[in-house]
Order: structure tokens, then C-alpha cells, then sequence
């Protein structure tokens, strides 16, 4: 501080306080990404109008002032526009650390805070243009229960491998239907709605060639997300993602031993070919058989052990997928191609999304979904998979 001589008498003068300047001020920007480095909220667009605007403070780590919080004799003014010592902070957090809240804030806590953000944003921005993906959505009422699908959540899942596409997900279901899975009409709507939002909003994103790659979350009725897969089926670049429950995620741990799954054949193959698929849950024979009017062969899928949480793994899935092709070929030669697959799943949302799309329309035998509904008492067919009709140009 310096003084001023004013009548006589000395009065001290307070020491003007340095302007950032606009190079600094930008490499702020850039390495914050544009982003709180507290609380990671954007901070160039208006959250509900989504208008382009600066909503950021420049905020001191050693204080610009001795008397300030976390201010020091010396180094507040040697440091009071360095890089090392400002962070980009929103309003919320920047009055956090000065006002509401500064001694859970002390210095050595705000540097490790800054420079985790700053590596966070330089480790994602270093993702490859070509590893663009869209966040592909499909939710549907499960009994009365409508499940959600967080942008940020499906966002951080897909990093450090992808990055969104957009800041908006493709979501293809309808939100808030009002009925309910054990009546009929539930499922003709659904999956009427699935197929038209399908050609409307992913065969565009396709056609331009802009953006190949998906990374699909689901949480629906499994005959919807089998319907899903087979949408899928002709999309090379797709990558299914696991709802697991404990703990909430939908990132595959890294650590995980690949789960691989077990084919048991009937011994009479002179039924019509089922396929009980029992992963969650083992399904029993009985159950199948009393909504059956044929006489059933029932092939099984499935693991030494049925329960949750057991995919947890891109390997697990892979394997999940070569299993499935195995027992279509199978159950084909064993039953021939002009017979209809009925199929009995309990699954995870991301194997029941992989088994439609290994199904393949020309290849594969036509299926009848079925799924256990505890309000009709059992098991109740929902959705057809079917193979295209023939053109005049096919043999």
C-alpha cells in the first residue's frame, strides 16, 4: 500500500487492482473448456434458452489482497494475474469458495481443483474427429415404472473412447404414454413409434455421412429392445451400453473377467423351436409350456448362475453375441427355415439389444417375442420379428 501527503499529513492509498488481460483471459477459457472448473457447468450458453452468453468469473486462488480470503503479503501481488492462480468459475461456485463457504477452500484445494479440471479437458480433447458418436435413446414404461436416460450420465459413459456428437441425444421413444405393458395396444403404439422415430432421426443422421458411430442406451421391455437390435442390425459402428445396478453405472468396469454363456439343446427336436433365454433369472420349463398350444423343443441360453449385474463387460457381450449365433444356426438345422423361433427372455437391456442385432432378416428364422407380465399371469406374446417379403428381383 502507498501513501499520498494531503495537508500536512500522509493517507494511505490503496493499491489499484491489475486487469486480467485477454491473453490470459483466454487461456482460461481453452483450458477450462469453457466449463466451471468447480462444478463443470457450461458456461457460454444460457441453460434454458440455450443463448450464447458469458456467465463466468475470473476468480483468484491466493487472493488478489492481503486482507481477502486466502490473501498474502507477498504473493497476492505477485501472483495476482498469473495463469496458476485463477480459475473459471460459475456464480454459484466463485461465491462458494469467497463467501459461503472459504474454509473448506484453502489454497493447495483449489490448485489440485484447477489442474484435475485442466487435465480432465486436455486428456477429452484429445479424442480423434473421427470418434464421434450419437447418444442413441430408447426408454419405455416397464409395468408402471418410466425409466430415465441422463444426457450427462450416457456423456461420461462414452468417454474417454467417444465424445458426443451433439448436445442433444437421438431418443426414440415417447414420453409419458399412458398405458401400460400388459395391455395390447401398448406394444402395437411402442413399437410403431420406434420404427417411424428410427427412419426419421437416425437414417438422416446416417445419410450424411457426418457421423457413423452410436453409443446406444436402453431401458425398456425386452421385446422392444429386441426390436431395437434389429434396427440396428445394418449399423456397423454401434456400441450397446449395460445399465448395471450395483453400483449405478453404465460404464463396464475395466477389471472385469469376460462372463461366456452356456447352449443346452433339447433332447426332442420334433417341437416347434423355442429359445429360453434365462441370464437375470432362470426361466422355468413349466412356464413356457403352459402358454404354448404346440408341443415346444426348448433350446436354452444361458449362464452357470442366473442373476443381475453379470454383464459387465464389452468381452461379455462380444461372447454374448457369438452364442446367439451359434444357437440360431443350430435350432435352423435342426428345425428348418420354414419354422417361427419363439422366444422366452430374461436378459439385460444390453444382450437384449445385442440379440436383435445379430439376428439378420434374410438369415434368421422369423420370431415371436414373448415377456412376463405379472397383471395377465405369465408369459404374453407382444412383439413379430419377421423376415422382408420377397421383391420381384429375388430369388
Amino acid at each position: 500500500m502507498s501513501t499520498l501527503k494531503n495537508w500536512g499529513s500522509e493517507m494511505p492509498v490503496e493499491r489499484a487492482r491489475k486487469s486480467v488481460g485477454s491473453k490470459i483471459s483466454r487461456q482460461l477459457w481453452m483450458r477450462s473448456g469453457g466449463r466451471c472448473e468447480y462444478c463443470n457447468k457450461l458456461l457460454y450458453r444460457d441453460s434454458l434458452t440455450e443463448r450464447f452468453m458469458n456467465k463466468a468469473y475470473i476468480s483468484h486462488i491466493v487472493a488478489a489482497k492481503e486482507g481477502f480470503v486466502r490473501g498474502d503479503s507477498k504473493l497476492s501481488e505477485e501472483l495476482e494475474v498469473a495463469f496458476d492462480n485463477l480459475m473459471l468459475l460459475c456464480d454459484e461456485c466463485h461465491n462458494r469458495i469467497d463467501k459461503a463457504d472459504p474454509a473448506r477452500h484453502p489454497v493447495e484445494v483449489l490448485q489440485k481443483i484447477k489442474k484435475t479440471h485442466e487435465d480432465r479437458i486436455e486428456l477429452l480433447t484429445a479424442i480423434k474427429p473421427k470418434n464421434k458418436s450419437h447418444i442413441l435413446t430408447f426408454m419405455a414404461k416397464i409395468g408402471e415404472h418410466l425409466p430415465v436416460i441422463d444426457y450427462q450420465d450416457a456423456a461420461n459413459t462414452m468417454l474417454t473412447d467417444y465424445y458426443p456428437a451433439s448436445h442433444r441425444m437421438v431418443e426414440l421413444g415417447i414420453e409419458n404414454y399412458p398405458k401400460e405393458d400388459d395391455q395390447n395396444e401398448y406394444w402395437q403404439v411402442l413399437e410403431s413409434t420406434l420404427t417411424e422415430n428410427f427412419q426419421t432421426k437416425v437414417f438422416p443422421l446416417l445419410k450424411s455421412g457426418e457421423v457413423n458411430h452410436f453409443s446406444v442406451f436402453g431401458l425398456a421391455p425386452q421385446p422392444l429392445l429386441i426390436r431395437l437390435g434389429v434396427l440396428l442390425s445394418d449399423i456397423k459402428h454401434v456400441r450397446v451400453h449395460t445399465n448395471i445396478r450395483e453400483p449405478q453405472t453404465w460404464k463396464h468396469p475395466e477389471d472385469e473377467d469376460p462372463l461366456d454363456f452356456v447352449i443346452i439343446e433339447p433332447e426332442d427336436k420334433t417341437g416347434v423351436p423355442v429359445l429360453n433365454i434365462s441370464i437375470t433369472a432362470d426361466i422355468n420349463e413349466s412356464r413356457i409350456q403352459s402358454v404354448l398350444e404346440e408341443h415346444a423343443s426348448i433350446w436354452k441360453l444361458t449362464v452357470p448362475t442366473p442373476g443381475k449385474d453379470l454383464v459387465r463387460s464389452d468381452a461379455t457381450l462380444q461372447n454374448f453375441r457369438k452364442r446367439v449365433r451359434e444357437i440360431f444356426e443350430r435350432i435352423k438345422k435342426a428345425h428348418g427355415e420354414d419354422e417361427t423361433l419363439r422366444v422366452f427372455p430374461a436378459m439385460p437391456n444390453s444382450t437384449a439389444i445385442e440379440f436383435g442385432r445379430v439376428w439378420q432378416p434374410k438369415a434368421e428364422l422369423p420370431m415371436i417375442i414373448f415377456d412376463q407380465n405379472r397383471s395377465r399371469d405369465g408369459f404374453i406374446k407382444t412383439v413379430s420379428i419377421i423376415k422382408p417379403k420377397r421383391t420381384q428381383y429375388e430369388s
